[in-house]
Order: structure tokens, then sequence, then C-alpha cells
């Protein structure tokens, strides 16, 4: 039996598909030695080629289920044939093979025999019930053996089912909840043992609802994606465009799966139709994005590139168009686009009061609380609410009087909701309604400490209108940008500045985080290219300058600074993470320099950190040119590191920054890290350093030469890379001579003012502000 130490070290993965072979390169992220298992396939010669091979398409993919050229190295495949036995030197078996309740359980008996007494069994499973799945098995197998309901992609989809039974021995959940939690950086959801658990019978539903009302209501899919939209807080590929991302043709099977599972009168009965439609794209190979098209399809004919989509009334394919519907775009809340008078609200309204009644149907039967349900459906389908969290958003009462007004069967947990909210703030504590109609707090994992519990309590220190100051406790300050995408602009450095001088008075670290989907996606280009407009040359020269100054007096300053990035980090967002005494980053922080792309050079100290690094890097050759060429070749092609442990590599990250595999743990990390750092703490010494001079410049340019005779470089690329180049070879510097911070702090003002007056580098400002993406001019 598992005792309360029982520790997680090796893990299996028995299968080897798009999911297992998946949750096999997460566990490597993690940095644990994992066990890839698969059939042998008949007449093979190599018997474990099914696990060789998708190891092998894993490190070619994009977007990548390895976050490092490091973890695949940890990865042992073998065959279910030959290796079985290798499964008594793991302490997690997961099995993740076809969804049949004979394979499984054949398997299971296999596994049993082979397995040390303790080892956790888990499957994957999406739709049976663990009750079935340990039918007939012995006492010792039902103990270990729960549910562990990963997501596709395993490495971006932060959500984790878990189902136990009460057989289960207790001390091993909480050690594969821990393990799933800290090192695989899963939010771990307990689901009761039902079919479908939550995820997928609540989204599948909502899907279904989604497809049977737009047919049923006369829509074109591009407005059923609109209406299931962004007013809802949910992705822009609304429902169809979602079908299209997960594949329509395993619609069906998760369908059927439900359909054979689920008890009479469940309202996915209701929703669940056979679709003559679907079935026809399915067998002509329009499975989605995987195929050739799904819903939607980007037309090449022609040399050409035109969205279209398909006409649900006559199966054809026509361009695709953005709904002409001014209501729906001044709609910003759900319940201002469930009252839209015509289609559309009444689209709106029956998918989404079906949708919100059926979650609140299944508390205490697929979840024993709306909190589960809300998280399941938020990380799960990445809506930013769950549907308990909207239902508070849209008036309880607001929406039960609509539904009686329809004829619509009302739960009893919405019945009974009255004036009431589902949840609400208690003495500075966020609390959830519960079945018996009493409120309970919201507990956060032992560990975990999030921003929006700490100002829900307290005041801001110091505030404006793009960051915040805020006291974490223990003597710790945490600044926040809250700007739109959390840009960087003149105020999120002015108030940065007065925080320094707070923190230098009052409190012992400083640590820069956010809860935003975004660390930093970089400068206001939509100020920059309004003041470059009015020739306000000055203004931008200014922000320039303050933000050299303003990061230099945080790298300087007589106490530890720790930056904690999670997601994108770019630009001006990387450079702040650059002048910090220490990183501890999330694991999916995608850090980079990509000034060069929008027609700049990186000007808050990028170039003179980055040149710092390599020159001072043990593996750089020595001499002033290798690591010149180096931080050229990264800046020039705007390369940016996609995942933390990338992020070493490229020396955007130093070797000893600390990594964080749950986003939210992030913040308890640095705070810790920030903390453990105080004592004794002295600032860095300024550094000078050697570059190669005028020689060096000729030489990256030359470089970038070659790239332009191949045509990958523009003709401004050209412009913006003898900037470049300016900047890292040190300017008129002779190779001889030490070249300190000041100097390259000054090359790189000049250089992005030169640039900045260009109209090709305010083109780009234009293009990407406008569409998102950089103009190749």
């Amino acid at each position: 039996m598992a005792g309360t130490n029982f520790e997680i070290n090796k893990v299996a993965v028995i299968g080897a598909g798009v999911m297992g072979s998946g949750i096999a390169a997460q566990v490597a992220n993690a940095g644990h030695k994992v066990l890839l298992l698969d059939i042998v396939p008949d007449g093979a010669s190599n018997r474990s080629v099914i696990a060789e091979t998708a190891v092998a398409k894993m490190k070619k993919a994009d977007p990548a289920p390895f976050m490092s050229k490091r973890a695949p190295k940890l990865v042992e495949t073998g065959n279910i044939e030959d290796d079985l036995e290798k499964l008594a030197d793991v302490d997690w078996i997961i099995e993740v093979v076809v969804e049949r309740l004979d394979v499984k359980q054949a398997l299971y008996r296999r596994i049993d025999a082979v397995r040390k007494p303790g080892t956790a069994v888990s499957s994957n499973t999406s739709t049976i019930p663990l009750a079935r799945l340990v039918e007939g098995m012995p006492d010792n197998f039902v103990r270990d053996f729960m549910i562990t309901h990963f997501f596709n992609p395993p490495r971006y989809m932060r959500l984790m089912e878990l189902v136990n039974s009460a057989k289960t021995d207790a001390a091993l959940v909480a050690a594969v909840t821990d393990f799933a939690d800290r090192k695989l950086g899963k939010s771990v959801v307990a689901c009761n043992d039902r079919p479908g658990f939550v995820a997928n019978r609540l989204g599948v539903t909502w899907i279904q609802l989604g497809v049977l009302k737009a047919l049923e209501q006369g829509l074109t899919i591009e407005e059923a994606d609109a209406v299931m939209g962004k007013p809802f807080g949910i992705p822009k590929t609304g429902i169809f465009g979602l079908i299209d991302l997960v594949g329509l043709d395993l619609m069906p099977h998760v369908g059927a799966s439900l359909k054979g599972a689920l008890p009479e009168g469940d309202m996915f009965h209701e929703t669940h139709r056979d679709l003559p439609l679907v079935d026809r794209m399915i067998a002509e190979g329009y499975t989605g994005r995987k195929g050739k098209g799904g819903f939607y399809r980007l037309n090449r004919e022609g040399g050409q590139k035109i969205k279209e989509a398909i006409d649900l009334e006559n199966g054809h394919y026509r361009t695709s168009e953005k709904p002409d519907a001014p209501a729906l775009k001044a709609a910003r809340k759900p319940r201002q686009v469930m009252e839209i008078d015509g289609p559309l609200g009444r689209y709106a309204f029956n998918v989404m009061a079906n949708t919100l009644s059926y979650a609140a149907s299944l508390v205490g039967d697929a979840a024993d609380d709306i909190a589960a349900i809300d998280e399941v459906m938020r990380l799960g389908y990445n809506w930013r609410w769950g549907p308990f969290e909207l239902v508070d958003q849209i008036g309880g009462a607001w929406l039960v009087a609509r539904m009686r007004e329809e004829n619509m069967p009302i739960p009893p947990l919405l019945e009974t909701l009255g004036d009431r909210s589902f949840y609400r703030i208690e003495n500075g504590r966020r609390q959830a309604l519960q079945p018996d109609g009493s409120y309970r707090d919201i507990a956060r994992p032992e560990g975990v400490v999030m921003l929006e519990d700490i100002k829900r309590v307290s005041e801001p220190l110091l505030k404006n209108g793009s960051a915040s100051a805020w006291d974490i406790g223990d003597g710790v300050v945490c600044f926040e940008f809250t700007s739109k995408a959390n840009a960087m602009d003149d105020q999120i450095m002015a108030l940065l500045d007065k925080t320094i001088g707070l923190v230098k008075k009052n409190y012992k670290a400083l640590v820069i985080y956010n809860e935003g989907t975004h660390f930093s996606v970089g400068a206001n280009l939509g100020l920059a290219l309004f003041a470059a407009n009015i020739a306000a040359w000055g203004e931008i020269e200014k922000l320039v300058s303050n933000g050299q100054s303003t990061y230099r007096k945080m790298k300087y300053a007589p106490f530890p600074v720790v930056a904690a990035p999670s997601g994108m980090a770019v630009g001006g967002g990387c450079e702040i993470v650059l002048h910090a005494d220490a990183v501890q980053a999330h694991a999916e922080t995608y850090i980079g320099l990509v000034e060069c792309g929008v027609g700049l050079v990186p000007a808050w100290g990028g170039c003179k950190e980055m040149l710092t690094r390599w020159q001072k890097n043990p593996a750089t050759p020595k001499g002033p040119m290798p690591a010149t060429a180096k931080v050229f070749e990264m800046l020039s092609t705007a390369t940016v590191a996609k995942s933390a442990d990338e992020a070493k590599d490229l020396l955007f990250l130093r070797k000893d920054d600390g990594i964080t595999m749950n986003r939210y743990r992030l913040l308890a990390d640095a705070k810790a890290r920030a903390l453990a750092m105080v004592d004794g703490y002295h600032p860095p010494e300024p550094e000078e350093i050697v570059l190669p001079g005028p020689s060096g410049k000729v030489a990256l340019e030359m470089a970038a030469q070659g790239f332009a005779r191949r045509g990958i470089a523009t003709p401004h690329d050209m412009t913006v890379a003898s900037e470049l180049a300016t900047v890292l070879s040190g300017g008129a510097t002779d190779i001889i001579d030490h070249v300190d911070e000041e100097s390259i702090l000054e090359l790189e003002q000049e250089s992005f003012m030169r640039l900045v007056r260009t109209t090709k580098t305010l083109d780009r400002f234009e293009s990407i502000i406008e569409t998102g993406k950089p103009l190749r001019n």
C-alpha cells in the first residue's frame, strides 16, 4: 500500500498515439524519465516502431510537444510484448489506448502481473466510468487505480480531470495530484465517476447545441461563431471554428460514447443528432484543420489564399464574410448579446441558457461544486469565465425569468438562486454557493498565491493608468502591468521608478509579475505612431531615455528584483526581464527581442544585456566577434524562445533562473526566490565588454546581404540590420578598447531614433496595429 511519503520519479505511458506521446513528452519536459510503449505492428521488423516514430514526429512538430532538445532523451521507447516487465521500475503507469473496455481490461491484467505493489495506475479515458474499468480486477489493483483525463495537446492544456473511487488509496491519489500539479503544470479538478466527467459532457453538449441551433435558426457559421465569441469570453473560434480545430471526425466518436453512457432524460440526448452534412464532410476528408479544411477552409487555387465557409443549407463552400451586425459589434457583455432583437439574440439565448442550465444540473452529479465546473470550462475550453461566473454576469434572476417565459426546464440550483449570485466576496474571501444553499470559501491549493486574492483585500501602494504596486507580504512588493496587452509605456516607466524608490525605503525585495494572458507584448506602438505622426520626436526620445534609465536603476537597486514572466515577454517586456537579478519564469514563457521585425532595434538595454551575456557565456568562443555575431543573428531574425527552457539556451534566461511548471504557483515561487536573495544581497557591478568596431560591422552587414540575395531580407530589413550592426559592433570603437554600458545605450538610442523617423518603420507600426502582422517592406 502506498505510504504518505510515496514519491513519483519515473512514469510509463502505454499508447503512443497523439495523446499518449504528448503526455510522455510533458513528463520529459518536467525532467523525469518516461517509458513509452505501444503494440508490435504485424510483420514489423522494428518491434518498437510505433513509439519510436511518435517521438521522432514530436521532435519536428509545431507547436512542439517538447520544451527543449534535452527532453526527448528522457523518453525510452519500447513495446508491450518485449518491454512490459520494465513497468516494475516505474511509479505511475498511464494507459492511453483505444476507448474499448475489453482492450483496456486485458491490458490491466497484464500490467498487474508485472507492476510493483503500490504503483499508481490510471486511464486517460474520457468516457468510460471507473467502476466499469475495474470490474473483475483484484482488490490491490482497484486500490491503486484512478482516471487521469488529460487534454490535447498535453503540454499546453492546463486541465486534468481526476476520478477515483472510495477504494482508491488516498495517499496515492495525493501523490499523483501533487506530481500532476507541480511537475506537469496541471490544474487538477476532482470529478465524480460519471460518464464524460465534466469537460466532455458539458463541452460537447454546448458544441452540439451551437450546431443544432444554428441549423434550426438559419444562421451562417460566421454569425454563429461571432455570437459565441468575445462577448461571452469564448475564444474567437466560436463553435464551428473549434470543431475544425479539434477535428470533425472526433466529434461523432465522443458523441456516440456519451449517447451510450448517459441516462435517459439527460439534456445531452436532446442535442445529439446525426448530421448528413458532417458525415459527408468527414467522408470527403474535410475533417478540419488537420484535413483539407472543415466548416472553414483556405482555397489556394490560382496561388491565392481565400478563406471560405461552408453553407449549412446546401453544403457548398463560399467566400467567408464577417457578419454585418451593428448590434453584435456594440454588445460588450453576455446579457447584451442575449437581448439582441432577432435571430442572433435568439441564438445566443437558446445556446447559452441551455448550456448554463445543463451546467447547473451537473452539480452534485458530474462534480460536487460550481468552482470545479467553472475551472474545467476555463482551462479545458479556454473560456474566460466558467458557466456559473457567466450566470452571475448575466444575472441569475433575469436568466431564470427569461427561461420561464420560454417554457424551458429550470434545474433546482438555478430555481433556488433567486437574487443571489453563485460567487460573492465575504470578509475579503471569494466564496462559492454550495448545493445546500450555503457559501464556502474557495480554497487555493497549498503553496498557491494569487495576486487577484491580494488585490481583493488590499489597496495598491502605488497606481496609475498602466501599472500598480502591491504589498504581497514579508517585505516584498509586486509590480504589475495593467495596460492593454501589458504594453510598455511612459506610465509604466514612471510608476516603476517610484516603486523602486518605495522598496528602497520600506521593503526588502521586488517581484515583477501579472496575471494577464501575456507578461508583456512590448512597447505601445500605437502611442509611438501617434507621436511620430505629429513629429513629437522629443517625446519618443524621452521615452527611450527614461526606459533606459529606469531599467538601469532597477538593475542596480540595493535590493533583489525577480521577474516572473508567463506567456509572451517580447521587446520591452523581454528587456525588463533581462535587467532583473533573477527570473522565475512559467514554463510557457515565450521570450525574445522582436524589435527588428517592426523596423527598430532594442533600445531599453536589450542589445547591451544580450552582448554581455553571450560574451560571458563559457561556451562562446573567445574574442569580440563570436558573441556579437550570435546576438546579431538572434535579434535581426526576431528570434523568440518557444519555452522557458529554450530561453536558457538562447541566454534570454540564465542557467540558474527558475522555471515553474504550474502557472498558479508562479507568484509564490517568485516571492520565495526574492526572499532567499535578501540576506547578503549586493547589486551587480557595471560591466565593460570588448566589441569588434567598424570591421565587425562590415562583417555583420555582409551576412545580412547574404539573406537579401536569397530573398529572405527586404530592403528595409537591410536598413534595420545596418543600424543593429552599428550598435552590436560598438560603433567607432577600436577592437582593443573596452566598451561600457553607457556607450552601448547611447548607440541603441541613436539607432532607434534614426529608424523611427523612417516612413517604412512607421508603415510597419501601422501594419502591426491594424493586422497584428509585421509588414514585409
